[in-house]
């Protein structure tokens, strides 16, 4: 089966991978740069998949892929408003205001944000990065819950930045309806697809077509 054909019956068929990418890695399946950096070929040996949606090179966590490019607009476009979350170390001792900020929306150089969720969190159980985040002696640290329904380039770290508090470590832990928990970095596991989703893809393929999504080199091997 063509994975690329645009039929109602793909749509049943399609695939949807969770992937717990690690630090420094590319969100694509090849490395044009002389540093040869790790890619999502050296952990997903599936091919004919795209990555819905991007995770920056210096962050980890949730990273959503599908072989099916009606399901990956649903996923990653942003004005369908799917909610990300991720969990945020900051520098600094954060505060009541600076929450207060992120919550109501921030003036960044390309417009303001949207309201987020925030909370202040425990410190969380997660995996040591290596390597690890640069810490300043006898300055603190703080770790939030952030989601936001944008897809702003490093809008996270920019967020935090407004703020007075910049980012030290960014994990994506939420997509949607799909949770990163139980997987380690490196670890996917296929994921079965809620019916509204199969339900809107079939809608587009009903009605027009809709664009290529332009992410670069990130199909899958064959």
């Amino acid at each position: 089966m063509n994975p690329k054909k645009h039929n109602t019956t793909k749509v049943a068929a399609c695939q949807l991978i969770a992937f717990n990418k690690p630090f420094q890695v590319l969100c694509q399946f090849t490395d044009q740069s002389p540093k040869q950096r790790q890619t999502l070929a050296d952990f997903i040996p599936i091919p004919n998949v795209y990555a819905a949606g991007r995770l920056d090179y210096d962050s980890e966590g949730l990273l959503l892929l599908t072989d099916d490019g009606r399901l990956q607009q649903q996923i990653a476009d942003p004005k369908h408003k799917m909610a990300k979350t991720y969990w945020v170390q900051v520098e600094g001792d954060i505060t009541t205001k600076a929450l207060q900020q992120l919550q109501q929306g921030v003036l960044l150089n390309d417009g303001p944000t949207r309201p987020a969720s925030v909370r202040q969190l425990s410190a969380p159980e997660v995996w040591p990065r290596q390597p690890p985040i640069r810490q300043r002696q006898h300055i603190p640290t703080s770790w939030l819950e952030l989601t936001i329904r944008e897809g702003r380039n490093r809008q996270v770290r920019r967020m935090t930045a407004a703020v007075g508090f910049p980012t030290l470590r960014l994990i994506r832990v939420a997509i949607g309806p799909w949770q990163l928990q139980p997987l380690v970095p490196g670890e996917y596991r296929m994921l079965e697809i809620p019916a509204n989703l199969l339900s809107a893809a079939v809608t587009l393929t009903k009605g027009s077509q809709p664009k290529q999504r332009r992410f670069s080199g990130v199909k899958g091997k064959k």
